[in-house]
């Protein structure tokens, strides 16, 4: 039987230097000398290392190599006992489609959700967990009730809140954890996680862009499959599998460029002053992608990585402590794009690059040392990436419609416009400045998400003056260096609540 290529370099893994034997040509005679040579490369575009940090995920180490070809070689015929975390949410929903594909593989020990006991129950008399957690206290009685009336026979250990959030995540006999879960309620429940031992499949953004400083000493403690769920860091996660460490020279993130794509700058400002309500509706609606509202409207928002913004994003505001700019309107999604792939595959700032691509079937990009390219290439269906973190690194058989490049005609991409998207620069430098900085952005992004959803008054424009408004204020208490979770969790508080109090003056601007 042929091995996987990856194989090629697993012979190598315990290995740190060689003693090379070379025989240098002299006048008469002939002259051995002996040089020590490190066997694996320096990451990076420059070869210095400079930036890059210990990643994740399972990639770019001898050890990573080592336990994916051992992984390889189990066969498919595995079967894994999963816990989700946002089961009646997009990525839960579609955890379960694959569940359902895939009834041999998969047995599901936990579930958790919001407010949905209608849904949840139906999930429960499905799958039979052992744990069901909803969101109150008032939920859990009424999904209890529910299934009371369908003559449920085996009932699985109802609860509710964060503390239920964090039993589902622990429930003994599950070894994976799917973290579909939106926002900073994710973050305790993955850490306990992965105390564990348990591998999670990560869809919650916020678990590094928040806690990377906490959640990357932890996966290397416990020793935990850090496996991307998302569609852009799973193509670079595929992309990666079998490149040796210090093979990976650059990063490149693809973007669809959101749901105001096809607008110029003047034509959204235009449609924000005019027609708010159309920019509401709009926002929250992707051109490519089934996502979840939040997760929609911050790639409407370039908080992900890509829109067009008005010219007003060029103006600059100052108050009294703060100064606000609408350019940063697309700052949280490249954010999150751009500081996620930095924690997960260790790569610096400087080696993250971003292109548009409309067409979202390029998902992501790897360049290795030798320039070459490795892409991951599919149609826009979130269950692709999904798959592959709970079936790490096995290829199961899907009954997917095969991606027909003669359908899709061409592919197109560009660079992107750091004046159309000004946020993309910012969330460079909030991930290079790193310590609570992070933590601070993301939950101020999404307090101003939830408004923005709630039609509370605050513009699609606004969005980024509360965002800008949290980070300048946070600049007297940032702490760089020995974060711990209680200074992560304070100032996801702090800055989940500023938002709120500074509406009044943003939408006067």
């Amino acid at each position: 039987m042929k091995l996987p290529s990856i194989a090629l370099c697993g012979f190598l893994l315990s290995a740190q230097q060689y003693e090379v034997v070379s025989f240098t040509p002299s006048i008469g005679q002939s002259r051995q000398t002996t040089t020590s040579l490190n066997i694996f490369s320096t990451p990076g575009s420059q070869g210095d290392g400079i930036g890059w940090i210990d990643p994740s995920s399972p990639v770019n180490s001898a050890a990573s190599l080592q336990k994916t070809l051992d992984e390889c070689l189990k066969g498919s015929t595995f079967q894994k006992r999963i816990s989700i975390l946002g089961s009646t949410g997009s990525i839960g929903t579609q955890t379960l489609e694959i569940v359902d594909a895939c009834p041999e593989n998969y047995v599901v020990d936990a579930l958790s959700a919001g407010n949905n006991a209608q849904l949840m129950a139906e999930q429960v008399m499905k799958y039979n967990p052992k744990v069901a957690s909803l969101s109150t206290p008032e939920a859990a009685k009424e999904l209890k009730t529910i299934l009371s009336d369908m003559g449920c026979k085996n009932m699985p250990e109802i609860v509710h809140g964060a503390e239920g959030i964090v039993e589902a995540a622990t429930v003994s006999s599950a070894d994976t954890v799917v973290t579909g879960i939106v926002g900073a309620a994710g973050l305790l429940p993955t850490i306990e996680a992965i105390k564990l031992g348990k591998d999670i499949a990560l869809a919650n953004k916020e678990t590094l862009i928040s806690g990377g400083p906490v959640i990357n000493p932890l996966v290397e403690k416990h020793g935990i499959n850090m496996l991307p769920a998302d569609s852009e860091h799973s193509a670079i996660f595929q992309c990666l599998q079998g490149v040796p460490p210090g093979g990976l020279r650059r990063v490149i993130l693809t973007a669809s460029g959101g749901a105001f794509r096809d607008l110029s700058k003047d034509e959204l400002f235009d449609m924000c002053k005019n027609d708010p309500r159309a920019v509401q509706k709009k926002a929250t609606t992707h051109p490519n992608w089934d996502m979840g509202a939040k997760i929609t409207l911050d790639s409407a928002t370039m908080m992900n990585k890509g829109l067009e913004v008005s010219r007003k994003c060029l103006v600059y505001v100052l108050l009294p402590y703060i100064i606000f700019s609408i350019a940063h309107l697309y700052k949280n999604n490249t954010q999150s794009q751009v500081i996620e792939a930095h924690y997960l595959f260790g790569a610096s700032y400087d080696d993250i690059d971003i292109v548009i691509h409309p067409q979202s079937i390029v998902h992501s990009m790897v360049e290795t040392q030798d320039t070459s390219c490795i892409a991951q290439l599919g149609w826009a269906d979130m269950r692709l990436p999904i798959v592959y973190s709970v079936s790490w690194p096995h290829r199961l058989k899907m009954p997917y419609k095969p991606l027909d490049l003669a359908e899709i005609g061409s592919l197109t991409f560009k660079a992107p416009d750091r004046v159309k998207y000004p946020c993309i620069q910012l969330a460079y430098d909030a991930g290079k400045k790193g310590g609570t900085m992070t933590a601070v952005l993301n939950a101020a992004n999404e307090a101003a998400n939830e408004m923005f959803r709630e039609d509370v008054g605050l513009g699609f424009l606004d969005i980024p003056k509360l965002i800008e408004g949290a980070m300048e204020a946070h600049k007297e208490d940032f702490k760089e260096k020995d974060v711990t979770l209680d200074d992560i969790l304070n100032c996801d508080e702090w800055a989940r609540e500023l938002p709120r109090s500074l509406i009044s003056v943003v939408c006067c601007i």
